[in-house]
């Protein structure tokens, strides 16, 4: 097992605040779900993703992003979707998290080629 310095500071990456643009593989997340649980798994999903890359237990979905996934039915939801994850400061004083993620709906006609990007 390789040990850790103790002279090296670490540097921690969750007080930055950052936004990132994200395609997220919704069909291979809920594959094998029930018709009737593909649309709220989807979203659960979609947290969980947001969650992981930002390192945020506190993950907000947009209105937009809640109607693409739900705008063909709870059953057929869109294979992929872009997002734009946004680490910001939480304003709420009595909130036990500092930070929390804002996920958005990026309108996108065709995902190839498409990366994570930094958005400034």
């Amino acid at each position: 097992m390789v040990k850790r310095r103790a002279d090296k500071p670490t540097k921690s990456t969750l007080k930055e605040v950052v936004t990132r643009e994200y395609t997220i593989h919704v069909h291979k997340r809920i594959h094998g779900i029930s018709f009737k649980k593909s649309a709220p798994r989807a979203i659960k999903c979609i947290k969980q993703f947001a969650e992981k890359a930002m390192g945020t237990p506190d993950v907000r979905i947009d209105v937009r992003l809640n109607k693409f996934i739900w705008s063909k039915g709870i059953r057929n939801v869109p294979f992929r979707v872009r997002v734009r994850l946004a680490r910001k400061r939480n304003e709420d004083e009595d909130s036990v998290h500092k930070l929390f993620t804002h996920v958005t709906y990026v309108p996108c006609i065709d995902f190839k080629g498409k990366q994570t990007i930094n958005v400034e």
